[in-house]
């Protein structure tokens, strides 16, 4: 089976470039389609598959600027021709799911969020960004929510990665979408047998919606050691709120070793984001740690309150000391144990992930096939009953019986030759 896996970029390594590695481990043999790609920055991986880029590849430092060229990447998606393929699967948070497929090649779409700063993110992005920047949001975004609904009809099975990216795809898109949690990778993740430290780590890419800030600022008023790991645009800004504070320590981008070895040994992971589904909280768990995480989002399926982690209640500084303040007590009187921790995050397992996924590509196939023999179905029928007034005419009720019962004949001859 030729297999098509349409990411939208390949820039920087994160939660959906690993979410495309799960998919080879499905279809090793795929190819990829994606908006740009950058060998540098994205290192060893994707290195024995075939690659295929838009147009925008060809742009002068396009792997750096290709944020900016938003109005165009519907363009550059729908340009991608994929004649000859036996199923299209895309990996998509921004446009790769709006590809043009044959009507005969099934179209399984992973939606890991319908575009945030097009729907519900619009007037945050909109605030935080510059006039420039605003000026043309205003123009453009209109038209890309309309492209983005209409996309959306053409594919022909939607996967969810959590219940709440569910409700967003039926809120903007009107569609019902299938939801298949992502798993863990528990073999770069694993408890150690060490007592946690006294310090809270967090961790993710430093821009704006990650909120970041709100750890540091909490972190800062209790007095609390924090580690911030990660690295991203909101680094210089960040390291301005930390100021001369002892207690905050920035570690840049980290390997797997050291972030493990962080995640292992804290008190405690700081998720204030809400995120669609989130790896880390469930990273942090493999490793044996609790997670205090903001109440809205992914964290609510992959937290269980007040046994693998703790939730606060609004995005503020305040909300998330408090939080940290009842987790100490809480820790204390032994809530928390890394055995119940760890065992909720292994429940999430790539062998689970696989099982349902192939389950919902076969699905989908089959549905097709069944639309293509309802058609086939018609067409010979057609023709069976224009065969059948040939030879037995039109006229008398006898020659009518004759023609039905020929017509029940043709339908098993039919069936039976379409099936096999």
């Amino acid at each position: 089976m030729k297999v098509a896996i349409v990411h939208d970029w390949l820039v920087n390594y994160g939660g959906a470039e690993l979410f495309v590695e799960y998919l080879l481990n499905i279809y090793p043999d795929a190819e990829i389609f994606t908006l740009v790609y950058d060998k540098k920055r994205i290192g060893n991986h994707f290195t024995n598959c075939k690659i295929h880029t838009s147009n925008i590849q060809r742009l002068p430092m396009a792997s750096k600027l290709y944020t900016k060229l938003l109005k165009f990447m519907p363009q550059a998606f729908e340009a991608f021709d994929f004649t000859g393929y036996d199923l299209v699967i895309s990996s998509s948070s921004s446009c790769a799911k709006g590809v043009i497929t044959p009507p005969y090649v099934p179209h399984v779409a992973f939606i890991h969020s319908p575009m945030r700063y097009a729907w519900d993110l619009f007037f945050d992005y909109r605030k935080r960004s510059g006039k420039f920047t605003r000026f043309f949001m205003n123009r453009w975004i209109p038209s890309l929510r309309l492209w983005d609904y209409v996309s959306s009809q053409r594919i022909d099975t939607i996967i969810a990665n959590s219940k709440f990216i569910a409700r967003r795809i039926k809120k903007f898109w009107n569609r019902d979408a299938q939801v298949i949690y992502l798993p863990v990778d528990v073999s770069r993740f694993n408890p150690n047998d060490k007592e946690r430290e006294d310090f809270y780590v967090a961790f993710s890419r430093l821009v704006p919606y990650k909120r970041i800030d709100l750890a540091i600022s909490a972190c800062k008023k209790l007095g609390k050691k924090l580690v911030v790991i990660g690295g991203g645009s909101e680094m210089d800004n960040l390291k301005k709120l930390a100021g001369n504070d002892k207690n905050i320590t920035f570690l840049g981008r980290a390997s797997d070793e050291v972030l493990q070895d962080h995640l292992q040994r804290c008190k405690a992971l700081l998720f204030c984001a809400e995120e669609d589904f989130g790896f880390v909280p469930l990273e942090a768990q493999a490793c044996g740690s609790p997670v205090i995480a903001f109440g809205r989002g992914g964290a609510l399926e992959t937290v269980v309150n007040e046994k693998t982690g703790l939730f606060f209640e609004k995005q503020e500084t305040d909300s998330l000391a408090d939080a940290i303040i009842r987790f100490e007590k809480l820790d204390s009187e032994g809530i928390f144990k890394k055995e119940e921790i760890v065992t909720h995050a292994r429940s999430f397992t790539e062998e689970r992930f696989q099982t349902e996924f192939k389950k919902a590509v076969e699905d989908t196939i089959k549905k097709i096939k069944i639309v293509e023999l309802r058609g086939l179905l018609t067409v010979k029928l057609s023709q069976a009953q224009h065969r059948g007034r040939l030879q037995y005419g039109n006229r008398s009720r006898g020659n009518a019986a004759c023609r039905r019962r020929w017509l029940r004949k043709s339908c098993k001859i039919i069936i039976s030759s379409t099936v096999n």
